[in-house]
């Protein structure tokens, strides 16, 4: 009984663990029609080692998300698959002493539907760069937010042709 017990936990285990991952390949923009009635359902993320704090996937993921829920406004339902190979941020230290730096994410986006065996419609891989902000967002800024943020952004752009928000004070990304 319990050995019974102990596989079906560890099949429903197996199964809650497995979230989709990229497939990789040439990028591929969404058909004009489907970026101009898309909305963005799930999104899952998978990752190389990344020297990151430990909340960067949660930070990630909802950020990304947040964008993309501002430019696929649409009723026609894909998720968003994001791959993350690398992530460099300007060092708070040297931000301060010098007033410049850099935040950087590699990664790849795929946009699947759902509703045809998770057909990808859409691949981007991006590097997107943003400012590090000065001084003052240098050190006491959110680098994973404002890193996170800028790659939504760059997303929305390439694939819907849309920047989701002005930049401004309400706006983490510097600029």
């Amino acid at each position: 009984m319990k050995t019974a017990a102990a596989l079906i936990v560890a099949a429903l285990l197996g199964t809650v663990a497995c979230a989709p991952v990229v497939q990789g390949g040439p990028p591929l923009d969404l058909p004009p029609g489907l970026a101009e009635t898309a909305q963005i359902g799930t999104v899952y993320m998978s990752s190389e080692w990344l020297q990151v704090e430990e909340d960067f996937s949660d930070t990630f993921v909802e950020e990304v998300d947040e964008e993309m829920q501002m430019c696929a406004y649409g009723t026609y339902p894909l998720d968003l698959r994001l791959h993350v190979e690398d992530v460099r941020r300007a060092g708070r230290f040297q931000t301060a002493v010098t007033g410049e730096g850099t935040h950087e994410i590699r990664a790849v986006a795929e946009l699947v539907d759902p509703r045809r065996d998770n057909l990808i419609v859409g691949r981007y891989p991006l590097i997107v760069e943003v400012d590090a902000g000065g001084r003052l967002a240098g050190v006491f800024g959110d680098r994973q937010m404002i890193a996170a943020e800028a790659f939504g952004r760059a997303l929305c752009d390439a694939a819907f042709a849309r920047n989701p928000r002005r930049p401004g004070p309400h706006n983490a990304t510097p600029g």
